[in-house]
């Protein structure tokens, strides 16, 4: 089956990255992503980048506040940074808590209410991974165990009810319903990804779910009517190339930008399908 998006459509620009990985965007459109060194890039109007820092670690994934800082996890750094892109000041976001660090912390997101939801894979299919949730309050806790197959990218549904996560190895796509108390309902597994090492995941307004894979250089679709299939495809990992995470940007949400671990640059697909706005929690609602 040929893919839904032709070869021909997949744009590469912001040449001259740092093998990037995570990727945010702001409530104001504007860009983020990381960079294997610990760099945090913003990319420009003209689709060149800016290094705004390096911490000296990797960064991995990135989410932001409506006020536009950065959530920036660093797997040498074993810790969640808050970056002000403006000032260029960092602090410790989460470390994990007093009896417990983090071992590879890989991708944060917000809900609607300010809660912070972190995976973290463990070692490499040493199934030990965990998801953890910092609250409003910035206390740290273990939010669940179940997901144990290296837990990577993540997403919260629309309505807030359950949060989507990616499994790298075995390859998995699952979710967790939000119980009312704010806990972890039972994992559930959606799909089976064999072959593939899901990385990054974005929902769109169709309902579907945009998974980006490290293996192979492809880009899948999930929807419940019908499954799987098949979203771009680069078999000369070119265009996209070890694609790790994904977000939708543009004032209607309707371009997809992927970063590639395995190059230099960002790709750009618009395929006429739009995303679901982020959550972007306040000053209040952190209480910072």
């Amino acid at each position: 089956m040929e893919p839904v998006v032709p070869i021909e459509q997949l744009e590469v620009f912001a040449n001259g990255l740092d093998h990037s990985e995570g990727i945010a965007v702001t409530p104001d459109g504007k860009l983020y992503v990381g960079g294997e060194a610990g760099q945090l890039y913003r990319i420009e109007p003209d689709d060149t980048f800016t290094e705004l820092l390096t911490t000296g670690g990797f960064m991995l994934g990135l989410a932001a506040d409506a006020e536009g800082r950065i959530y920036a996890c660093d797997m040498a750094a074993r810790c969640v940074w808050r970056i002000n892109p403006e000032t260029k000041e960092r602090k410790v976001f989460t470390k994990g808590t007093d009896d417990r660090g983090f071992t590879a912390p890989n991708w944060g997101c917000f809900d609607a209410n300010g809660n912070y939801y972190l995976s973290d894979s463990g070692d490499w299919k040493a199934a030990a991974g965990l998801i953890w949730v910092v609250r409003p309050s910035g206390r740290t806790q273990v939010w669940t165990e179940e997901s144990r197959n290296f837990p990577n990218g993540m997403a919260l549904a629309p309505d807030g009810s359950q949060l989507y996560v990616l499994e790298s190895t075995p390859g998995a796509l699952v979710s967790f319903a939000i119980n009312e108390d704010g806990s972890a309902g039972p994992r559930e597994v959606l799909s089976d990804l064999p072959g593939a090492v899901p990385d990054g995941v974005a929902v769109a307004k169709d309902g579907s779910l945009i998974i980006a894979c490290y293996r192979p250089d492809v880009i899948y679709q999930w929807h419940p009517d019908y499954g799987v299939r098949v979203f771009a495809e680069d078999p000369e990992g070119v265009a996209i190339a070890a694609p790790t995470n994904v977000v939708f940007v543009g004032p209607e949400l309707d371009t997809i930008v992927v970063p590639s671990l395995g190059r230099w640059h960002l790709t750009r697909i618009r395929a006429g399908i739009a995303g679901e706005p982020l959550f972007y929690p306040t000053r209040e609602q952190l209480g910072v």
